[in-house]
């Protein structure tokens, strides 16, 4: 059997044994905080003309804007069943049977969905450039989504494919269950490679599987961020790095999602090719799951934002605002002329 690891034993989605504390929500604190600081410094670096006040509202808006759309969003798109629709005032009840459960779904795109139109609509209210906001938000959110994802891992949960692959894992909860469908195919398509089964109880097959939430912490969280940021002071136009972080991650994670399993209840509802194949045990390329297909609108979005972003009016960036809100002097065309702007630009901050 190939090498593979062990999902730590140790490791448990709660905080404190029979306590409804979990990590998961932790991460969101962690999240949000490590968005905060990046973004309170890009304001301080640039000189921004934006209170402490106003950037503690921006963000308090903003948290719970993205809150309410990653699980309203979730509730329509990934539930698979009409219980939320029959019972919308239990969208935002963190308790179902008596016990305390906390949000146990929370979609990306409906987090991104609630988080723009909180920048829209705050912008607007408080009069602030919201191609400014938007690109600071996009060189902030990608390092605090990394403990999203983490908390993912500490769940034990959005596990990827069965693979023979030595980055493989075996997760505590990734077992095929006797009563599934696709059991023998998946046995069957283990065996042929190289896999032998842990059995669990019930019948059940456990195999290594991906660990997509890794992949994804790695790849749209801290790669995508480092990109973002070493861009945030040579941006050509207002709003570009939104167009980076719509479209980044969208590509990010529409490859990705070729080594996570789909949820079992929504599978591909864009077959270009008719597969039969256990979504546990392969994904074919002509297949797209729900998230690969809300990943290409982002692509699709953060393009046409492009396209339109760099044509608007005002678009030139501003690297750095004088004091009391104003705008540099016009970057010149020769070297000569832009030292001496370099040192009027500093003359009036002193």
């Amino acid at each position: 059997m190939p090498l593979s690891i062990q999902y730590p034993a140790w490791l448990k989605p709660e905080i404190i044994p029979g306590l409804p504390i979990r990590w998961y929500g932790l991460m969101y604190v962690f999240a949000f905080g490590t968005a905060f600081l990046l973004y309170r410094r890009q304001v301080k670096e640039r000189n921004f003309p934006m209170t402490e006040d106003e950037l503690s509202g921006l963000f308090g808006w903003g948290i719970l804007s993205l809150i309410l759309g990653a699980r309203i969003f979730s509730t329509l798109v990934y539930e698979g069943s009409d219980y939320y629709i029959q019972r919308p005032w239990l969208i935002l009840w963190p308790f179902r049977n008596g016990s305390f459960t906390g949000f146990t779904g929370m979609s990306y795109h409906g987090g991104v969905i609630g988080g723009i139109i909180a920048i829209v609509v705050y912008s607007e209210l408080k009069k602030f450039d919201y191609r400014e906001i938007g690109d600071m938000f996009a060189a902030s959110i990608p390092l605090g989504y990394t403990f999203g994802r983490l908390g993912n891992f500490i769940n034990g949960e959005l596990y990827g494919r069965i693979t023979a692959s030595p980055l493989g894992m075996v997760f505590p909860d990734g077992a095929v269950m006797a009563t599934n469908s696709d059991f023998a195919a998946i046995r069957d398509g283990a065996e042929e490679m190289g896999l032998a089964a842990i059995v669990g109880p019930g019948g059940s097959l456990n195999f290594p599987r991906h660990p997509s939430q890794l992949y994804e912490m790695l790849f749209e969280g801290i790669v995508l961020w480092a990109v973002i940021w070493f861009f945030r002071n040579r941006k050509p136009f207002k709003g570009f790095l939104l167009t980076l972080y719509l479209s980044g991650y969208g590509l990010v994670r529409f490859f990705i999602e070729y080594f996570r399993e789909p949820d079992s209840n929504l599978g591909y509802p864009i077959q270009l090719v008719r597969t039969d194949i256990p979504t546990a045990l392969g994904h074919p390329p002509l297949c797209f799951s729900t998230g690969q297909i809300l990943c290409f609108v982002m692509i699709i979005a953060g393009l046409a934002w492009a396209l339109a972003a760099s044509r608007m009016k005002d678009r030139e960036p501003v690297r750095v605002y004088l004091p009391g809100g104003q705008k540099p002097l016009p970057k010149p065309e020769n070297k000569a002329a832009e030292r001496n702007r370099r040192r009027k630009l500093r003359n009036k901050l002193r």
